[in-house]
């Protein structure tokens, strides 16, 4: 009992740790958890070893992650997505796994059924830290965007008949075909007896638990539901991470689902991270030494082969230059559900201990640069954005022609729902104003509405200029990426020192560095927000408004001086 509390106390100690320091770097958990399993493992200080406990806190890790991919999962979102997804997903999944199979067939001299493990495992991107980063960047719906998700759907989809196969692969091989049709025909009767049982029942069960208006029951529930179906599939030879998917894709058409994503998201985070913890665990550092040269070469072959593979399917599918490096980029490493089925893989005997540690340390490298590889891409994809002469010059044309004539107006950076509100009232006011956005969904619904908005985008100082910078009363910055509402700033303050730029932030940690970059005005929604709330709390309760207004004013003042002197 006492060594289970010690093994548990480890590892909540190492992840606490861990965690906070890749959020103070700004980096995604997953890398942390794989540190700590390479620092306390058998292979690093010798702290944990790989116990039967460990390893089943691991496959409750996979079953949660698949869980929760089977709840993101919506016929709708596949149905609306239907080309991207079924088009370059599986594309890319098909060629990356194909030429990561023959690689390791031939180049590392293993057999054919090591390669498609291999070439299965590494054709997976990581959603943990992709989609985490698109999301701070706010580039989820940019086209790069939308296009990785598809891929990142896909390979959702398909790490099911991927459970299915490998365990069919791992049987005698003079009987491989029949081991596969048993495995399918079994797969596809569990699967079709569940689905059409599943969708009388799911909806039924959770009416009823709600009905009884107890979250600890609901929770519950969720629970017995991830924990039986997973126990039934397993019990028909299956894994127990495909009953896991199931389930979570039964709940996703129901409405309870975002209950349910909310309720399950303390353990699968947490129990993902034992996961983590467990595959960095199992990396040898000792045979990664002695093997850096081969290492080295399967980083470069895994890391610039699935970013050939996505350029070559982006240019093919016409997209524009920097288009098609971001989306490249954002695919070109390993992730979480190719941890799953190289570590199914080598248990069930597919690849060899030599192989097995070869391809778990590219992998794990890959997801470790990924970050930096997208941040730096993201930068060189912008200066060739920028540098497309053909398109800057007719942006500028357009945003020339628009602008002309137009004298004390306002340039308003980003038309999202906050620049439209002030564009509202700068129309009430009879200001005339000019907006530069680089999305074209709203571009084209202002157009429609008959705003003045342009394409543009607003930290390239020539682009200001044809904005009417020089003749401009102020400036907006109303979207909530600080970094680059940054930049924008230190573009207008190289070209004109005495115009007025408002700023928009999401919190307060931003004012201080866009105040040094030269903003007149930075308005930290949460902090507004709460100064609002407060000041109409003081109306209701009769407090005169003079003077709620006035504990704003106060509030302002303490809290800009406060920023600015930290």
């Amino acid at each position: 009992m006492l060594s289970n509390l010690y093994t548990l106390m480890l590892l909540l100690s190492a992840a606490v740790c861990g965690v906070a320091l890749a959020r103070r770097l700004k980096l995604p958990p997953v890398l942390s958890y794989l540190l700590i399993g390479i620092a306390v493992g058998p292979h690093g200080l010798a702290m944990l070893r790989e116990t039967e406990e460990v390893h089943a806190l691991a496959e409750f890790g996979i079953v949660f992650l698949m869980f929760s991919v089977g709840l993101e999962f919506s016929l709708q979102h596949l149905k609306a997505m239907r080309t991207l997804v079924f088009g370059f997903g599986a594309t890319q999944l098909a060629l990356t796994a194909l030429g990561a199979g023959i690689t390791t067939w031939i180049v590392f001299d293993q057999g054919w059924r090591s390669g498609l493990v291999v070439g299965l495992a590494v054709a997976m991107s990581s959603t943990a830290i992709v989609a985490g980063m698109l999301s701070e960047r706010f580039e989820l719906h940019s086209r790069s965007g939308r296009q990785t998700m598809a891929v990142l759907l896909f390979q959702d989809l398909a790490v099911v008949p991927c459970l299915i196969l490998l365990p069919a692969l791992s049987g005698p091989g003079d009987d491989l075909f029949r081991s596969l049709s048993i495995a399918s025909l079994q797969a596809g009767g569990v699967l079709l007896l569940l689905i059409l049982l599943g969708q009388r029942l799911m909806r039924r069960i959770y009416d009823t638990v709600a009905a009884y208006r107890s979250e600890e029951l609901f929770v519950l529930t969720t629970l017995w539901i991830v924990v039986g179906l997973s126990y039934a599939t397993g019990q028909t030879g299956l894994s127990l991470a495909l009953g896991a998917f199931v389930g979570g894709m039964l709940i996703s058409e129901t409405a309870y689902r975002h209950q349910v994503e909310a309720d399950i998201r303390p353990f699968r985070d947490i129990l993902l991270g034992f996961f983590f913890i467990t595959i960095g665990m199992m990396l040898d550092v000792g045979f990664v030494i002695a093997h850096i040269d081969e290492l080295i070469l399967a980083v470069v072959l895994l890391v610039i082969g699935k970013a050939v593979v996505v350029l070559l399917i982006a240019y093919i599918a016409k997209n524009p230059p920097d288009a098609a490096l971001r989306t490249a980029a954002q695919l070109a490493q390993a992730g979480e559900l190719g941890l799953v089925l190289i570590e199914l893989g080598h248990q069930l005997g597919l690849i060899n201990v030599d192989a097995f540690q070869l391809t778990l340390s590219a992998m794990l490298l890959s997801m470790f640069i990924a970050p930096f590889l997208i941040e730096l891409v993201a930068r060189y994809a912008g200066q060739i954005s920028s540098g497309d002469w053909a398109h800057k010059a007719k942006s500028i044309h357009d945003i020339s022609t628009k602008s002309f004539g137009l004298e004390g107006h306002v340039i308003i950076c980003g038309y999202g729902r906050t620049g439209e509100r002030i564009g509202e009232f700068l129309h009430a006011e009879k200001i005339p104003f000019l907006a530069l956005d680089i999305d074209p969904h709203r571009i084209k619904r202002a157009a429609a509405a008959g705003g003045s908005v342009l394409f543009g985008n607003p930290d390239r100082t020539e682009v200001l200029q044809a904005a009417g910078l020089k003749r401009a009363r102020g400036i907006c910055i109303a979207y909530p990426d600080s970094r680059a509402a940054a930049r924008v700033v230190s573009a207008i303050r190289r070209a004109r020192q005495d115009i007025p730029i408002i700023v928009r932030a999401i919190d307060e940690g931003d004012v201080g560095r866009l105040i040094a970059a030269g903003a007149t005005e930075v308005i930290p929604e949460v902090f507004e927000g709460g100064l609002l709330i407060a000041a109409e709390t003081l109306g209701q309760i009769g407090i005169p408004i003079e003077r709620a207004v006035e504990h704003v004013r106060i509030a302002r003042a303490a809290q800009r001086a406060k920023l600015t002197e930290g």
